[in-house]
This record gives structure tokens, C-alpha cells and sequence, in this order.
């Protein structure tokens, strides 16, 4: 019900290019976010979602973050996981778009699952160093497999809680942090903490992403903290994800715009 009524708000505010008088947010709702064309890199990692998807295999899940609306218990089959806890298709390659537009030399994917979103974010470009966090061992294994089946050499996985793991792996990069994905705790608190720990690392040009940003109250409550944060020039809600942004030469905005698909 929550969702529901997120949605119509969302509907009543969310519009397309036109009006749009930002030429940053212009530029990146018309080439980035509407895109529709396919890429290369779209058909393997596709391929190994349905192979993920025809899995008979189980797992016992470890879940640190706030659970899932479709799965319950500690034993989940492979293919559950892939259908209900990876990004769908059209969200994931809108990641890939929007790593292969603001080519980030580093980026962090908070919430590994299955490996697939990671595997978007690693095929933009293979000169990028990719460090995603996952909790589960046993699924942490199967996005080892993800990574090795689709050659991706660009990707360290750090295992473990997201609590424990995010600060060290953050002070070890050696580097700023260009961009993110948080998808690692659906919770207010934890959202918001990890936020201000990868801001420490973050620069005037580094892209945030933060998914199912309307999941529940909780989730609107830190997105809405998110939006207000003095540091937060520019953000975007897309209903399923929402993008934040630090240009100063920016003017301070929000916007809610409609994706090309629902």
C-alpha cells in the first residue's frame, strides 16, 4: 500500500525533457536515462540471468539489511534470488548507461546479491575498479561465479557485514570515491550512515545512486534526508532509484522525471 500511494505522488509530480531548464539534467534525462538502444554488453550478462533464473540450486541466506517483500526464510532458492533481489533488466542497464556516460574510475556497489547489477556496473568499462559489498557468503560465492562466467577482472568483492566492511574498504581505496550504489540496507538509519561515510570520500563530481528510494517510509525518510543535505546540489527521483549530485556550479534542484520504461 505504501508503494502504491508513493506512486501516485510520484506520478503527479514526475514529468519528461519538457520544461526541463537544467541543461546538466537535460542532457542526461535525454541521452542517458531514455536511452533504448541495446549495447554489447547487455546480451551475456542477460545470459547469465536466465541461467541463474533455471538454477535448481539453494542457498542459506545470511541477511543483514532490511529483508525482502518477496522472500522469506533462510533457505532461498538461486532462482528466487534472481527474480525477486537482483535489479530487473531495464534498471540494471540503466546503471551500465550512467557508468559508461560519467566514466568513474572508482565505483562501489553496496549490495552485491547474485552478481548481475555488479556485472553492469563492471562491463561499462574495464578500466574502472568496481568494489562491491556483500554480507552472504554462500551468495557471495555465487557472484564469484557471476564475475568469472562473464570475465570480469575489474570487480573486488569484500564479504561481509556492511556495517563492519564499508569504512575499512573506504579507507583502503587510496582514491576518491566517483560513484556509488547503494543497495545494501533498506533501512533509514543505515542508509543515511553509509551515505555520510561515502561522502567523506566523494568529490564535486561523484555520482550517488540510491535504490528503492519509495521501498518504505523509512526509505523515503532518509531519501528525503539525502535531498536536503547541504552538500546535495542536484538530485533526480526516478520512483525505483534516485540520483544525487554535488556540482557547485550547480543550482540547487529536484526534479522527478519519468523513465522511458516503468
Amino acid at each position: 500500500m505504501h508503494q502504491f500511494l508513493a506512486y501516485l505522488k510520484y506520478r503527479l509530480r514526475a514529468g519528461t525533457a519538457h520544461g526541463l531548464h537544467s541543461p546538466f539534467v537535460y542532457g542526461l534525462y535525454t541521452t542517458v536515462i531514455c536511452h533504448d538502444g541495446p549495447f554489447a554488453a547487455y546480451a551475456p550478462i542477460e545470459a547469465r540471468r536466465q541461467a541463474l533464473l533455471n538454477s535448481p540450486d539453494s542457498l542459506t541466506v545470511t541477511d543483514f539489511g532490511a529483508g525482502s517483500h518477496s522472500g522469506t526464510g533462510q533457505v532461498r532458492r538461486v532462482a528466487a534470488i534472481a527474480r525477486t533481489a537482483a535489479k530487473p533488466p531495464h534498471l540494471a542497464q540503466l546503471l551500465f548507461r550512467l557508468v559508461n556516460h560519467f566514466r568513474p574510475t572508482t565505483v562501489l556497489d553496496l549490495g552485491t546479491s547474485l552478481g548481475l547489477t555488479t556485472a553492469y556496473l563492471a562491463a561499462a568499462d574495464s578500466r574502472h575498479r568496481v568494489v562491491t559489498f556483500e554480507g552472504c557468503p554462500r551468495v557471495a560465492a555465487v557472484a564469484r561465479e557471476t564475475f568469472t562466467a562473464l570475465q570480469l577482472a575489474n570487480v573486488a568483492l569484500v564479504e561481509g557485514n556492511l556495517d563492519a566492511t564499508l569504512e575499512p574498504a573506504l579507507g583502503d581505496l587510496g582514491a576518491p570515491v566517483d560513484f556509488v550504489f547503494f543497495d545494501g540496507n533498506h533501512r533509514r538509519e543505515p542508509t543515511l550512515r553509509y551515505f555520510e561515510q561515502c561522502l567523506a570520500h566523494a568529490h564535486e563530481d561523484s555520482v550517488f545512486v540510491f535504490d528503492d528510494i519509495h521501498w518504505s517510509e523509512e526509505m523515503e525518510e532518509a531519501w528525503n534526508a539525502i535531498r536536503a543535505h547541504p552538500s546535495v546540489t542536484v538530485t533526480v527521483d526516478l520512483f525505483h532509484i534516485g540520483l544525487v549530485f554535488f556540482r557547485k556550479k550547480q543550482p540547487r534542484q529536484d526534479f522527478w522525471l519519468r523513465p522511458l520504461r516503468p
